[in-house]
């Protein structure tokens, strides 16, 4: 057998370590889908815990009352906390039940539990601690997706990128997601967002774990549901909280928990860039107020700093696009 031939079987093989599986349901006013959705879900999925986030439709009673199959737990809210803090009920209950994949899944109907197996074999091959659903690989599923929702998950997605790190990934608001129970024991899951920005601040605490996330491409299903999710009520608040993971992120990566030549090309360059706007800014304003030209000294003076701060900046972010992580986390717990 060749090299590659065995490089592809061993990539193949599932950890036998890795069984329990756990899908975490978090709804709220989705009372006409839940019950299609838990029907879907094979014998593979070992727990099903449904969370009701207060939801005014009674959501986790119609679960109790319709609802035939034993692995079935149903968990209800006094308060709505939002479907982070839903997901974050679900995460502590699956870790609770000691399980090695918690799944979540969308109580919409959007989300088809089919896909599951195919979610979760990143982490059952050991190669990743976290997988993501991705509905931007098919042209197919782009066509299906409404246009205000396209163009809002592009930009999220760029920001997404910027905050977490996870240069190569797509689509950070999709809730199709699989974590290793190890990993999902690790993170602070008191300080989640337990609104929608959940799942950005996720990849954000993953990436300060040094975790392997990855992308796994699915097809998005878009029936008659309505998304609470508006992107004009969440584009201010998300934008503020992908700046601060932003900064936060390049402190601890670059300062604190590493110091390395792209630190220091994203000091000098910071610096460099700042002294060529201040001078150039200060200068040009001398020009327009006396009428006289500034001189070809002068505009070098302002311009080198620019040039060379920018090349540096440069510099630091193709570093940050390369600097993921690359060893599975749940690896060495």
């Amino acid at each position: 057998m060749s090299n590659n031939q065995s490089s592809a079987s061993s990539s193949d093989d599932i950890d036998p370590t890795v069984q329990q599986i756990t899908a975490v349901v978090p709804c709220y006013c989705e009372k006409n889908h839940i019950l299609d959705v838990l029907k879907k879900f094979d014998s593979t999925i070992k727990h099903i815990i449904v969370i009701d986030d207060a939801c005014p439709e009674k959501t986790g009673e119609f679960v109790r009352n319709n609802n035939n199959d034993r692995r079935v737990q149903v968990i209800t809210h006094e308060e709505n906390q939002g479907v982070g803090g839903a997901t974050i009920t679900g995460y502590a209950k699956a870790i609770e039940l000691g399980t090695d994949i918690i799944v979540k899944v969308d109580g919409d109907g959007q989300m088809d539990p089919a896909m599951i197996k195919t979610l979760i074999k990143p982490i059952q091959r050991g190669e990743a601690d976290y997988a993501k659903g991705n509905r931007f690989y098919g042209l197919n599923g782009l066509s299906k997706m409404p246009p205000l929702r396209l163009i809002g998950n592009l930009v999220l997605s760029f920001a997404s990128k910027m905050s977490s790190g996870y240069w190569k990934i797509f689509d950070p608001t999709n809730g199709f997601t699989a974590i290793h129970g190890k990993v999902a024991q690790e993170l602070p899951l008191d300080k989640f967002h337990k609104g929608y920005f959940f799942e950005s601040d996720v990849l954000f605490q993953l990436n300060m774990s040094r975790a392997v996330v990855v992308d796994v491409p699915i097809q998005a299903i878009y029936g008659n549901e309505k998304s609470n999710l508006k992107i004009s009520q969440v584009l201010l608040l998300f934008s503020a909280k992908h700046v601060k993971n932003f900064f936060r992120r390049i402190v601890y990566n670059y300062f604190l928990h590493d110091f390395s030549i792209a630190s220091i090309e994203l000091v000098i360059g910071l610096i460099f860039i700042a002294f060529g706007s201040i001078f150039g800014g200060v200068e040009w304003y001398k020009s327009s107020i006396s009428g006289i030209t500034a001189t070809a000294g002068t505009v070098i003076i302002a311009a080198l700093p620019l040039l060379v701060g920018s090349q540096l900046i440069i510099s630091f972010l193709n570093f940050d696009v390369h600097n993921q992580p690359d060893q599975p986390l749940h690896r060495t717990l």
